[in-house]
């Protein structure tokens, strides 16, 4: 097992990575402090790793509950967070509870936004059981929900007691949830380290063959690489913001497809092709580091094409995101293999980039 740490002050806390995980009593241990558990996961995880997780937390002697919810990225809104509340007022849940997101991003984002909401807050634990999730979602405690006009648009900065990363989770995940999660391993290299980015290149087949060793380092150093820049920008005032790479564009994908139609990984994929293209016609990026981004995406088995929106919708999508300032969309550019810019762009070269990649 790797321990990875969050150094937050009073909020730190590890990164367990490893496999067979979910069964481990003594990770939960010590951070249950109260005397019940509300256990929250979706009708696809259930059946594979709750009575695992159940079993681990027996010998605790808690009062344990799950609330199963329908899985999907569409459902990643007001009326299922409302189910997680609906069941802890009915248990008389006390602010000592605490929760545990056992699923992957759109569980562990519900969960920890109802954990930062009931009563004000209360404990919760992330149990990510997707490779994106175990890299990018369950770390940094960034929570919310989707609304219609804007992904993530609703939520709270929040941080769990822990997260437990089994990597022997990813054995049953779907192809295309695990490309789905090398996207955001790509991106984290991209943005941060030009030498984790050329092992990507190297050791491609090795994760796209779920290789037990390749998968944890990429678990741990994409956990390094996030909690190193979540340390210094909790909240996203200025630095953290580079993790959105490809996101301005990967959340308009999703919003005007509908969510759920692609996955979350799979239009950042396609987002980050485009940021790099646009990256190259405003000066900041050599078209050589674009092909070479463009290479690993497309051997991770993601999209590169967008969906044929039409581009003043996605214009009007993309104005409605998390960086934008008054009315201005800003994106982050790359300008080399591990270094970022934030900043907006000219309307033309914009439009030329939304023709070339849809």
């Amino acid at each position: 097992m790797i321990t990875v740490n969050v150094d937050l002050g009073e909020r730190s806390y590890p990164i367990r990575i490893g496999a067979d995980l979910i069964g481990r009593t003594d990770l939960f241990a010590p951070h249950i402090a109260g005397a019940s558990v509300t256990i929250v996961t979706n009708e696809t995880v259930e059946p594979l790793y709750g009575e695992s997780l159940r079993n681990a937390l027996a010998p605790l002697g808690k009062q344990v509950s799950t609330v199963v919810l329908p899985d999907g990225e569409a459902f990643k809104h007001w009326e299922t967070l409302n189910c997680i509340f609906d069941a802890l007022l009915s248990a008389q849940a006390d602010r000592k509870t605490t929760l545990i997101a056992l699923g992957g991003g759109v569980i562990g984002d519900m969960t920890g936004f109802a954990a930062a909401c009931y009563m004000r807050g209360v404990p919760f634990i992330q149990v990510p059981t997707t490779l994106l999730s175990q890299v990018d979602s369950s770390v940094g405690g960034k929570t919310g929900i989707n609304h219609p006009l804007g992904k993530n648009m609703i939520g709270a900065f929040y941080q769990p007691q822990a997260v437990v990363a089994d990597i022997g989770a990813l054995r049953t995940l779907p192809e295309r949830e695990l490309a789905a999660g090398i996207a955001e391993i790509i991106k984290t290299a991209a943005i941060a380290d030009a030498a984790f980015f050329e092992w990507l290149e190297a050791n491609m087949d090795a994760l796209n063959r779920r290789e037990p060793e390749a998968l944890a380092h990429a678990v741990k150093r994409s956990c390094e690489l996030k909690a190193s820049v979540v340390a210094a920008d909790e909240r996203e005032g200025g630095l953290r913001a580079i993790l959105n790479f490809g996101h301005t564009f990967g959340h308009a994908i999703e919003a005007g497809l509908g969510y759920g139609q692609w996955l979350h990984g799979e239009a950042v994929g396609c987002g980050m092709v485009m940021a790099a293209d646009l990256s190259v016609r405003v000066g900041h990026l050599d078209e050589a580091v674009r092909k070479r981004l463009l290479a690993v995406i497309e051997a991770a088995r993601l999209p590169t094409r967008a969906p044929a929106l039409g581009e003043d919708r996605y214009i009007e999508l993309m104005k409605v995101d998390k960086k934008a300032e008054a009315g201005a969309i800003r994106f982050v550019l790359l300008n080399q293999l591990g270094g970022t810019l934030i900043t907006d762009v000219p309307e033309d070269a914009l439009r030329a980039t939304l023709t070339a990649c849809l």
